[in-house]
């Protein structure tokens, strides 16, 4: 009875045992949800990393595609087109203002931008690059050599920066004929190139624009070599009318001369002594002939 007692008891125990196990079991099980909670603790990690990648988009804007496209420094006029005063507005170009009123082309340029579809493109030197010439350069210079030199800062047509690489040098100019007055202009990149044989200039900024007039600003003065470096040969053909007619003149002599008055009267009385003479002369030779007819048997 003791041994089936003992093992009745033995079995009651792991069938507690085995019912506290099981029971136990489901207590266990609230931990998995415990668990599921941290989980959300990861994901606030992985949004931070997203907001890195804005920073991206500045980068694109620094490859400034729409560099060449400057805003101007004056803007667009809304009345009459008037070169010397979007100059004026932009400050920092007064010699080359008081050059065009001066020499009559900022009148000329007036007139053709108000009261025709001419289009024209400006290199406008500042103050600054007249300054770095030599004293007396420019006062050197006779009034049409001044309408020259700035005539040589004007193309007669509308050049954006984008078609500076379509020209063909040399560049006609305002100056008149390119081969007296030539202007090269060559392009690397974003950089525009001015060469005149005497100057190397860089094109600047753009000081105005709008679709009849382009301004760009150039800190140097464009010297032509026409005017500043003339050829020997067309020195020698501007004296050469000069000279030919003193050398091939004939020189005046005696017979050339013109008689005066009191030589006339000279002439006319010498003239009358010897008629005077040849009557006489004739009149004794007739008498002599008379004697010998009448003296003859």
């Amino acid at each position: 009875m003791a041994k089936q007692a003992l093992s009745s008891l033995s079995i009651l125990l792991v069938v507690l045992f085995y019912c506290i196990t099981t029971t136990a079991q489901p207590a266990a099980a609230p931990a998995k949800p415990a668990d599921s909670p941290a989980l959300p603790a990861n994901p606030p990690a992985q949004p931070a990393s997203p907001p890195a990648q804005p920073a991206l988009p500045p980068v694109q804007p620094a490859a400034k595609a729409p560099a060449p496209a400057q805003p101007a420094l004056v803007p667009v006029q809304t009345g009459a087109t008037d070169v010397t005063k979007i100059l004026e507005k932009a400050h920092g170009y007064s010699v080359f203002v008081r050059l065009l009123k001066s020499t009559g082309v900022a009148k000329h340029l007036y007139g053709q931008l108000n009261n025709s579809n001419n289009g024209f493109t400006i290199f406008a030197p500042t103050d600054s690059a007249f300054s770095n010439l030599k004293a007396g350069t420019i006062n050197s210079l006779s009034d049409l050599q001044k309408t020259q030199l700035l005539q040589f800062h004007i193309l007669n047509t509308v050049v954006t920066l984008s078609n500076f690489q379509t020209l063909s040098n040399p560049v006609p100019t305002e100056a008149g004929d390119a081969g007296a007055f030539p202007l090269n202009i060559t392009t690397a990149g974003n950089q525009v190139n001015i060469s005149t044989g005497l100057v190397n200039a860089t094109l600047g900024n753009t000081v105005y624009s709008d679709d009849q007039l382009v301004i760009y600003q150039v800190t140097k003065v464009l010297l032509p070599l026409d005017i500043f470096n003339p050829k020997p040969k067309k020195v020698a053909a501007a004296l050469a009318p000069v000279v030919a007619p003193t050398s091939s003149k004939p020189k005046p002599t005696k017979e050339d001369a013109p008689v005066t008055p009191s030589e006339a009267a000279k002439v006319d009385a010498a003239a009358a002594v010897s008629l005077t003479r040849h009557g006489v002369l004739e009149s004794i030779g007739v008498a002599v002939v008379a004697f010998f007819v009448i003296k003859r048997p």
